[in-house]
């Protein structure tokens, strides 16, 4: 990438206050707007990737199909679906289910303080990372990751350890919806 990455800087309801560098916005610990992306397989397993180990922060850690930031000007899905495209190289419909935010310290002097909107995907076959942004990629039932959460903690992000619960609760209302 040779364009410098900003973010978009908002308060607690989502409204933009304006930009700022991404990586000077990590460092500063500075509320901005991001999004997770879970992909599931129509069997109910996750699509996980670990972080290629030259990222900028948390490099090796397991973590949802891909995250990031909308640029400016950018709606949350339109990021989301170009970022799932470039970091995964699959193009699942996307759809949101919910928002949280979150502050936590991270390696390196970073700190992510993000507004994060969590979308769902479906997608039946395999991926292809970009292999600067994610070194492996694996499916994993549900019950299967919360073992690995109890058992590795330290081997998952630390957004992905905050939202699994909400994430699988939308999950089951999902399912609950397809089969009454």
């Amino acid at each position: 990438r040779t364009m410098t990455e900003e973010v978009i800087l908002v308060n607690e309801r989502d409204e933009p206050l304006g930009r700022m560098e991404k990586l000077a916005a990590h460092r500063a610990g500075s509320l901005h707007r991001a999004f997770s992306v879970f992909i599931f397989h129509s069997d109910g397993r996750l699509l996980l990737q670990r972080r290629a180990a030259g990222k900028y922060h948390s490099g090796g850690l397991w973590t949802n199909t891909c995250c990031g930031h909308p640029r400016p000007a950018e709606e949350v899905l339109e990021a989301a679906s170009r970022r799932l495209r470039e970091e995964m190289r699959i193009a699942p419909a996307l759809m949101r289910r919910f928002s949280f935010t979150y502050r936590a310290e991270l390696d390196n002097g970073l700190t992510e303080h993000e507004l994060d909107h969590v979308l769902f995907g479906t997608h039946d076959s395999g991926a292809d990372p970009d292999p600067d942004e994610a070194d492996a990629w694996r499916y994993a039932h549900p019950i299967d990751v919360d073992r690995e959460l109890v058992a590795h903690p330290e081997r998952y992000t630390t957004w992905f350890k905050l939202c699994w619960a909400e994430v699988k609760q939308h999950l089951m209302l999902a399912e609950r919806s397809l089969h009454p």
